[in-house]
C-alpha cells in the first residue's frame, strides 16, 4: 500500500508542473488581451489613445514583456510569496478576491455534496434491493428528470416557483442589508436563510446522476455468486449488503472524488451566474470574458492542482476500498 502511495505521489509532481504550465497558455490563447479588450471599450466610448499611452499602459500591466517572463514573474510570486498576481479588470490582488469568495463557495458546494450522498446514497440502495418497485419506479423517473433539466434551467423554473408563492426573489446569498456589510453572527443567520436554493438545485443534479450510477453499479454485484454464497452461509442480509456488494459498488463513487475538490471551488458556476451568488464561478466569467490572465489564470491553476489532490485521494481510497486496484497496479 505505501509503494502504491508513493509511485501515485511521485507521478502527480511532474503534473503539477505540466499543470501550471497550461494553466498560463490557455489564459493566453485567445487573440489579444486585457489592455485590447479595454483600449477597444474606452475607444467605443469616444476615447483617443496615441502610442505612447498604449506602451505606458502595457509596461503598468506588465504586458510589455514575453510570455516566459510573465510566467515566470508569476509563478515564482506564487511559490515564493503566495501571490497570485493582481486583477486588472478588478483593480484588487487576486489573493484578496479569493479569500473573499472561496469561502461562501465552499460553504454551499459542501452543503450541496453533503445533501448529494444523504439523499443518493441510501436512495440507490433501497432501489437497487426492490428494483421495479413504485419505489425504483419513483427513483427512476426523479433521476431522469434530475439529468434532463440543465441546471440553470432548474435555477430559473424554482425562482419562479418561489416567486408565485411567496412574492420574494431569491437571487442573492444575502438580503440588501446585508451585501457589502462586513462578515458578522447577523450576517451569516441571513445567509443560511438565503442559502438553502443553490444548495437544492446544486444537489439535484448529483443526486440524480449518483443515484443512476449506483443503481446500476449495485445490481450487477447482487447477481454476484459470491453474494448468493455468502447469503448460502447464514450472513444476514444487512451485513452481507454492506459488507460485500455496497462496498464494491461504491468504487463509482470513490473514482470520482478526484472530481469533487475542485467542484467545492467552481461547483454551480451556472447556478451562480444566474442567480448572482457572491461564488467564484461568476468572478471566472467575469475574468475569461475580459482576458483577465491573473486572476483567470489562477482560479485555473487552483482547479487543476485540486483535481490533482483528488485523483490521489480518490486512488489511495479506492486501493483501501479494492484491493485489487493496488495488487493489479504491482502486478
Amino acid at each position: 500500500m505505501l509503494a502504491y502511495i508513493a509511485r501515485r505521489f511521485l507521478i502527480m509532481i511532474p503534473m503539477l508542473v505540466l499543470l501550471s504550465i497550461v494553466s498560463f497558455v490557455i489564459i493566453q490563447l485567445p487573440p489579444g488581451d486585457y489592455l485590447t479588450t479595454y483600449i477597444m471599450g474606452r475607444t467605443a466610448a469616444g476615447e483617443v489613445f496615441n502610442e505612447a499611452e498604449i506602451a505606458a499602459l502595457k509596461a503598468q500591466y506588465g504586458l510589455d514583456q514575453s510570455i516566459y517572463v510573465q510566467y515566470a514573474k508569476w509563478m515564482g510570486n506564487i511559490l515564493l510569496h503566495g501571490n497570485f498576481g493582481r486583477s486588472f479588470f478588478w483593480g484588487r490582488g487576486v489573493n484578496e478576491l479569493l479569500v473573499e469568495r472561496l469561502p461562501i463557495t465552499i460553504f454551499v458546494s459542501l452543503a450541496s455534496l453533503l445533501v448529494v450522498y444523504a439523499l443518493a446514497i441510501p436512495i440507490a440502495i433501497f432501489s437497487a434491493i426492490y428494483k421495479y418497485s413504485w419505489f425504483d419506479y419513483m427513483a427512476t423517473t426523479f433521476g431522469f428528470i434530475g439529468l434532463a433539466i440543465p441546471s440553470f434551467l432548474m435555477a430559473l423554473g424554482i425562482s419562479w416557483i418561489w416567486f408565485l408563492i411567496t412574492g420574494g426573489m431569491v437571487t442573492n446569498l444575502f438580503s440588501i442589508e446585508f451585501r457589502d456589510a462586513p462578515m458578522s453572527f447577523a450576517k451569516f443567520v441571513d445567509l443560511l436563510s438565503n442559502v438553502w436554493l443553490p444548495i437544492v438545485i446544486i444537489g439535484l443534479s448529483g443526486t440524480a446522476g449518483l443515484i443512476r450510477t449506483l443503481r446500476a453499479t449495485l445490481l450487477d454485484e447482487l447477481n454476484r455468486p459470491y453474494v448468493v454464497t455468502a447469503r448460502s452461509k447464514g450472513l444476514t442480509e444487512t451485513r452481507l449488503l454492506l459488507k460485500y456488494p455496497v462496498r464494491i459498488a461504491m468504487n463509482p463513487v470513490f473514482s470520482t472524488i478526484g472530481w469533487l475538490l475542485p467542484g467545492l471551488i467552481n461547483g454551480g458556476v451556472i447556478v451562480g451566474i444566474v442567480l448572482n451568488l457572491q461564488m467564484i464561478g461568476p468572478v471566472l466569467m467575469q475574468a475569461t470574458l475580459n482576458q483577465d490572465m491573473y486572476l483567470a489564470g489562477s482560479i485555473v491553476l487552483i482547479l487543476g492542482v485540486l483535481t490533482v489532490f483528488g485523483t490521489l485521494i480518490s486512488d489511495i481510497l479506492l486501493a483501501w476500498l479494492d484491493p485489487r486496484i493496488r495488487y493489479g497496479a504491482e502486478g
